[in-house]
């Protein structure tokens, strides 16, 4: 809803007879909805600028001789809108026969089975038969990347994926191809996805109402390793997995889910239950104690978080100069998987070489980072195996026949899962900022903060900026989230490096997806901010809720360094830790 900030003026209209009085700038398929009324679509997402493309959202508008469009017209002052009668139904209609006719009839093999907006809208207006002929293009599938599977057979040319890709991500890896009939949505210039600049982010596979974009399953490969009696086999949740899951089990929302999740994948045959919310802590320990490093001794800046796969793929592709200000500080889900096939296999008796470790992800990308390169492998073995999506392990806990709703609270394996509420905002963005800013705090001044929130650095807004006095110490801090928003970053700094001027931030956190990963690509399909919001209160509640809020104050952080790891960024912490960045190009050769 486009709502100019200035206007205090409002519009009185009727719509189906029904007076409704919204702010200027609201469509009527907004203004509509403040009356209870729903009219169908299937191209509009409130994440996107409408366009109009799909023709099922027509209205009649007294005094125009056409049907209208609700998704693209704002409301006017005076209109008099009818959202349903028999003709706009008929409409309707004859608008989903047609895309149905260019769509196959594989509902039952199709991975948005029950959850397809295509599907649902067939239902909704009882299409029983096939009034058009089909005519089905036999469109080949690219699997080319390991993230993200394109199906353009099930393109229904809404466009959601392109705009998502082009105006919130600003990477250009899809567009539309053809006119008319014709017309579909591929990789730039025709290459395949994995030659194309796709950042593996899944927000066009977050945004397409039917199965045309999906993540690469991997769902099989996890159960074929349970099954295996000679894998050990452990597995980690992210943060933003316990505030999304239970939306594919009927719970609303943000509702926080831990215990069950531990009781599930026990249930599922796991040999081990871990929690990456402590390599959150864990990396907080080793990117904090790199900032200050770069603080106290000359190092460059602005530092730049590293943990979100998507991100660190698009730097390389598109900004490589700040491959010096990136933090070489591993992902969670990475650091994790290099320690449980080192220290956790030591104490476990377990050989590295039979230890398979699984994650889940709110994540597409995560499963693309697994094994970008030599690092990822710095336990000898590759250090996670598999990572699979949020909506794969709902899947998983269906095909067990998991009564998720009637699970007990249980505790995972402590030896890799205890966290404090700083490993858990992880999951949302201005967290890992938040997060990183309590104990570097402490690193510089050997004193705890009183107030360990850091409210200037949370919300939705595309970058928050912030600046910290740390004893006399003016630290200046940005955050972006959704991938169209750092560019704008970026140039600053480039801009005040060429004019040899004072560095505007000297520390920033990026994360790929709207909210940061409680909307990544691997989440229940939906989100919208409304939901976004929710997914993050559950994350701020469960870091209130916690005994200990930072991450210096993990005891089993400290047994880790005490035991095995030595201290921060010493040789052992980086060997298995931390990471290395190149510059790539943006389309493969």
């Amino acid at each position: 809803m486009l709502i100019p900030r200035h206007s205090t003026d409002m519009i009185e209209l009727e719509i189906n007879g029904i007076p409704v009085s919204v702010t200027p700038g609201t469509s009527l398929i907004n203004a509509a909805k403040g009356v209870g009324v729903k009219i169908p679509t299937l191209c509009y997402h409130s994440d996107l600028e409408p366009w109009a493309a799909c023709g099922i959202c027509v209205v009649k508008v007294a005094g125009s001789p056409k049907m209208l469009r609700a998704c693209a017209t704002p409301a006017e002052p005076g209109m008099q809108v009818i959202t349903h009668d028999p003709e706009i139904v008929k409409v309707r209609r004859t608008v989903l026969e047609l895309i149905l006719s260019t769509h196959p009839n594989d509902c039952l093999q199709c991975g948005r089975n029950r959850s397809c907006e295509l599907q649902t809208l067939a239902e909704e207006f009882g299409i029983r038969e096939v009034t058009y002929e089909k005519r089905l293009r036999n469109l080949p599938v690219d699997t080319s990347t390991t993230s993200i599977v394109l199906n353009p057979e099930k393109c229904i040319a809404c466009g959601r994926c392109a705009k998502v890709c082009q105006d919130m991500q600003g990477v250009w890896a899809l567009e539309f191809i053809g006119r008319g009939e014709s017309i579909r949505i591929a990789p730039a210039a025709d290459v395949t996805l994995d030659e194309s600049p796709c950042i593996k982010c899944g927000q066009c596979s977050a945004h397409c109402p039917v199965g045309a974009i999906y993540e690469k399953d991997q769902t099989h490969e996890v159960w074929n390793a349970l099954e295996d009696n000679q894998k050990h086999c452990v597995v980690q949740i992210a943060p933003a997995v316990r505030v999304a899951i239970g939306e594919a089990f009927g719970y609303p929302p943000g509702e926080v889910l831990t215990g069950q999740l531990y009781a599930a994948l026990r249930r599922l045959g796991f040999d081990a239950v871990f929690d990456t919310n402590f390599t959150a802590d864990l990396t907080i320990m080793e990117e904090g104690s790199e900032f200050v490093s770069r603080v106290t001794g000359g190092g460059v800046l602005p530092q730049i978080t590293s943990c979100c796969p998507a991100w660190t793929d698009y730097m390389e592709k598109f900004a490589p100069d700040f491959i010096p200000n990136f933090s070489s500080a591993k992902s969670p889900q990475q650091m994790l998987g290099a320690v449980a096939k080192t220290y956790y296999a030591a104490k476990a008796g377990v050989a590295p070489k039979d230890m398979y470790v699984v994650s889940v992800m709110p994540c597409t990308a995560k499963k693309f980072e697994v094994s970008r390169g030599e690092s990822m492998a710095a336990s000898g073995f590759q250090d996670v195996d598999v990572s699979i999506t949020t909506r794969e392990l709902a899947h998983m806990i269906k095909q067990a026949g998991i009564d998720f709703r009637n699970l007990p609270q249980e505790q995972p394996d402590s030896v890799l899962a205890e966290y404090s509420g700083a490993g858990t905002i992880f999951g949302t963005t201005g967290g890992v900022m938040e997060a990183a800013l309590r104990s570097a705090y402490f690193l510089i001044t050997n004193e705890d903060l009183t107030d360990v929130t850091f409210k200037d650095v949370r919300g939705l807004e595309g970058v928050k900026a912030a600046e910290v006095d740390i004893q006399g110490t003016k630290i200046r801090v940005a955050v972006a989230h959704q991938m169209g928003n750092v560019e704008a970053v970026l140039n600053q700094v480039r801009a005040a490096k060429a004019k040899g001027e004072a560095l505007p931030f000297h520390f920033i956190e990026v994360m790929a997806c709207r909210g940061g990963c409680i909307g990544g690509g691997g989440q229940p399909h939906g989100a919208t901010d409304a939901i976004r919001q929710q997914r993050m209160a559950g994350l701020y509640a469960d870091d209130e809720r916690s005994t200990r809020r930072c991450s210096h104050h993990n005891p089993m952080v400290a047994q880790i360094y005490q035991e095995f790891l030595g201290k921060p960024l010493g040789p052992k912490a980086h060997k298995l830790l931390h990471t290395t960045y190149k510059p790539r190009q943006v389309y493969k050769k």
